[in-house]
């Protein structure tokens, strides 16, 4: 009798516990269920790794994630995250808001964020914190002219953009976001204008040869690590803000406990412009794979053990 009261016990106290762990295979936060969570993404590097990030972070924190990488592009994706297809993605913001909203235009990264979670509203998805790392059209010199002639930001090129030669895509001198308004905004005339392709080898070829001074190259570029460029920060807020940011769908973050928005929130607070090109140029250039890329990353900055 006694050994039956016992073994009675036992059994008890081992479902008491395995209901306080949330069962075999069932992430829990204080109790609460981990919904499971797709993270999508578009077809470039860039984007994989950021996928990667996104959902290596929540499986370390309990959450059963699937990947659907390489959807294509933002016309896919997009209608994806509305209709429940996937859950999250990693976006940029003006473009995305440009995409949603036409008349959304500004280069203040939280104006832009506001204007974009307006127009999200009803598409009932949530765009959460924005990086400091962005993908846009940037203007970038080699490390020498930027030591010889104290370059760190586009206002230093004040007193000598007039000897210096810009390099971009044929049609950057009337282009509001090239040399137009790099004239408009900073008060920037060039020596010269050679026209070559809209952020390529071209201009990557010609910045390594001397042909020009400074060129225009996307901000995310790998070429910008991998050759040493110095990207100047655009200071006066010429670019329409691009920055990185996750958008979430608004019933996942309704059945979470916060955990989800905390967790990718801080991938946001980590994310710099060189964090985010020194990725790139591993996916890209040393050509490792996304998924190590990314769990290196994690780990180097205390996100995941």
């Amino acid at each position: 009798m006694m050994r039956g009261r016992t073994i009675f016990a036992a059994l008890i106290a081992l479902a008491v516990v395995a209901t306080a762990c949330g069962g075999a295979g069932s992430g829990t936060s204080g109790g609460t269920a981990r919904p499971d969570v797709t993270v999508g993404s578009t077809n470039f590097y860039e984007q994989l790794t950021l996928g990667e990030l996104y959902a290596q972070i929540l499986e370390a924190n309990g959450y059963k994630v699937t990947r659907k990488f390489n959807l294509g592009n933002r016309e896919i994706v997009q209608p994806a995250l509305e209709s429940g297809q996937i859950d999250v993605d990693a976006e940029y913001l003006a473009t995305l808001l440009a995409f949603v909203d036409k008349d959304g235009k500004t280069t203040d990264p939280k104006e832009t964020q506001a204007g974009l979670q307006k127009a999200l509203d009803a598409k009932n998805l949530t765009v959460l914190d924005p990086a400091a790392a962005t993908d846009q059209n940037g203007f970038v010199v080699t490390k020498a002219t930027a030591d010889s002639k104290s370059l760190k930001k586009l206002s230093d090129l004040a007193p000598v953009a007039k000897d210096m030669i810009l390099g971009g895509p044929p049609e950057c001198p009337q282009r509001p976001f090239c040399a137009l308004g790099l004239k408009n905004t900073y008060g920037l005339t060039f020596k010269d204008f050679k026209p070559l392709d809209a952020g390529g080898p071209l201009t990557v070829a010609a910045l390594d040869g001397k042909q020009i001074d400074i060129g225009l190259l996307f901000t995310s570029d790998p070429t910008i690590v991998a050759k040493g460029f110095v990207l100047l920060e655009d200071d006066k807020h010429l670019q329409l803000s691009d920055n990185i940011a996750p958008v979430v769908r608004d019933d996942l973050l309704a059945k979470d406990d916060g955990t989800i928005k905390r967790l990718l929130n801080s991938i946001s607070a980590k994310l710099s412009q060189d964090e985010l090109n020194g990725m790139n140029k591993l996916v890209s250039v040393d050509k490792k794979d996304p998924k190590d890329v990314a769990k290196d990353w994690l780990k180097k900055q205390g996100l995941i053990k």
